[in-house]
């Protein structure tokens, strides 16, 4: 169908350019800036933090204490893919989160009305606000049902068959006589074995309230005085750091680079970067559990995921392109943004200064911040078959007065989207294969009495070093990067328009930085355990020189007769 004028709403009709001397209403009323309306988002930002801390207790069960129930209850073999098994599900729930978002932000946020004034919008309007709150409903459910099977768990799970014949060998072995030539080893089997009795019958004493409380501080300072468990959890913090800051912004640095829909970023995250961060957790579970790798191999594993990570990091800092030409607004190298005045095209105007309805001019690619920005008089609607467009003409501001098309420009990077996430998500995997490994070595390095505790303080740490302050900065990080800040109520509301070149340059710089932390972390960590095994390589040879040459001359002594066996 062709073009047809359209009844126009009272948004598109108070967009155009209107003469001086016509009444204008005001684009925003002053019941919104109320201190009783402000008073309600403070109410309602309160409960949403309620929410959060209830949601983070209910989560103590599985995360810390669920991590050393399982490595107390099942075989040593076994635990790091179980472990890994834990953390991959656990990562479900992230990827259905945004494939649920990402279906949510579809719908309206009230979803039986549109906005009042008969604004017309669609879900890739700059200005559309999807369903977020549906999601949170629909997920509640869902938790409350998940909690349900934890009510039939057993006081004390039994353990592995595997594990009970380790510890009827151990008992065996300590308890059975042994010959005189085989004291000094006896003397450390009996040495070893009340230990591994003591740390297989039971996780940790039971202690009283008053009693947990006095022992606390001593167990916190051995605990945070170890130094592989210390930089163990620093190089989590950081990688927490960057999964965080991902996990909030890189929807909307999508949307920004790219010009994708919320719902369609939401859906990139969910079917692509999670799957593949769920493969890397269980990968390196199975790596652990197949190779049987100790400490020392644990971190070399650690080093080469964290380091592939990084270097697959670089391209994404040449993925992207600038900010395309927005009429009005200017940004020069230390001088502050801001909205200039418009040329003498629009002095027959009288176009609001808060209003937004952005117009893009396709053939040149600039933008303007609303009809009226681009001398518009009037509003047509082209019909198509799956959709209709809507365009404005009689535009004094555009050149040749050809008409604007409704909506923001689309970035010409937009192609760039899937290999963007494509190189993400392969840096997740590589990350998150150092997932099962680095708790590995707090499992291992701990005290077996000090196994929860000291998980739970990685945990503790980690929410408070890096999934509260990491958000923070990068949003702030983010911030400056702003070109045009809307106005609401005479202060600085959402953002508008980024410099994106400067957004690409400082969240990809973020992530880089945090990801260089962690690998030196692991770096460190290998180290440490070298010169410990060193140390006790050379603690062994000096302590019993006497016995390495009764051995080398048994040895030679031996010969002969294993010859001629």
């Amino acid at each position: 169908m062709g073009p047809r004028i359209a009844d126009m709403p009272q948004d598109s009709e108070a967009s155009l350019c209107l003469p001086s001397t016509s009444a204008r209403a005001p684009a925003s009323s002053n019941s919104s800036c109320s201190s009783h309306t402000q008073a309600q988002h403070l109410v309602a930002v309160g409960i949403m933090f309620t929410a959060q801390t209830v949601l983070g207790v209910g989560g103590v069960p599985i995360q810390p204490f669920g991590i050393s129930y399982i490595d107390d209850f099942a075989h040593n073999s076994n635990s790091p893919l179980y472990l890994g098994i834990l953390f991959a599900v656990t990562m479900l729930g992230p990827g259905m989160a945004y494939g649920l978002g990402g279906l949510m932000l579809r719908l309206y946020v009230d979803i039986n009305r549109m906005p009042e004034g008969g604004i017309n919008l669609t879900s890739k309007d700059p200005r559309w606000v999807g369903a977020w709150w549906l999601g949170f409903l629909i997920s509640a459910g869902v938790v409350a049902l998940a909690a349900v099977p934890y009510f039939f768990f057993p006081r004390e799970m039994p353990k592995e068959k595997h594990e009970l014949r380790f510890r009827r060998r151990v008992l065996a072995v300590s308890a059975s006589p042994v010959s005189k030539g085989e004291d000094s080893s006896s003397e450390q089997s009996t040495e070893v074995s009340p230990e591994k009795k003591a740390g297989l019958a039971q996780i940790a004493p039971n202690l009283t309230v008053v009693q947990f409380i006095k022992v606390f501080p001593r167990v916190l300072l051995r605990t945070l005085r170890h130094p592989i468990f210390l930089l163990v959890v620093l190089s989590q913090v950081c990688t927490s750091s960057m999964v965080a800051g991902m996990a909030t912004f890189l929807p909307k640095f999508l949307e920004r680079q790219f010009s994708v829909t919320a719902s369609f970023a939401n859906l990139l995250i969910g079917c692509v970067t999670i799957p593949l961060a769920i493969m890397g957790i269980v990968t390196g579970g199975f790596l652990v559990k197949r190779l049987r790798l100790g400490p020392m191999r644990c971190s070399i594993l650690c080093l080469l995921g964290m380091l592939f990570c990084l270097l697959l990091s670089l391209p994404l800092f040449f993925m992207g392109c600038s900010t395309h030409h927005i009429a009005g607004i200017i940004h020069q190298p230390g001088a502050q943004p801001g909205l200039e005045r418009f040329p003498g095209c629009m002095e027959p105007c009288s176009c609001p200064s808060d209003d937004f309805n952005p117009v893009c001019e396709p053939s040149s690619r600039v933008e303007y911040l609303t009809p009226c920005h681009a001398g518009c008089t009037s509003r047509m609607v082209q019909d198509a078959l799956d959709k209709s467009q809507v365009f404005y003409t009689n535009c004094s501001c555009v050149a040749g007065g050809s008409p604007v098309l409704a909506g923001s420009c689309d970035s010409a990077c937009s192609h760039l989207v899937l290999p963007f996430m494509i190189l993400v998500g392969l840096g997740a995997t590589l990350a998150s294969v150092t997932h099962t490994p680095s708790f590995m070595l707090i499992l291992r390095g701990v005290k077996k009495e000090d196994k929860t505790l000291a998980v739970g303080i990685q945990f503790m740490l980690q929410r408070v070093l890096a999934w509260m302050p990491s958000p923070v900065i990068h949003g702030t990080a983010i911030d400056t990067t702003c070109v045009h800040w809307a106005q609401s109520c005479g202060r600085r509301a959402v953002c508008r328009y980024y410099d994106n070149d400067l957004l690409r340059n400082r969240f990809i710089g973020l992530q880089f930085f945090f990801k260089t932390s962690s690998l030196a972390c692991f770096a460190l960590i290998l180290a440490i355990l070298r010169q410990q095994n060193k140390e006790e390589g050379t603690k062994a040879t000096v302590s019993s020189p006497g016995l390495q040459q009764q051995l080398l001359a048994s040895g030679r002594e031996k010969k002969p007769e294993e010859s001629r066996v």
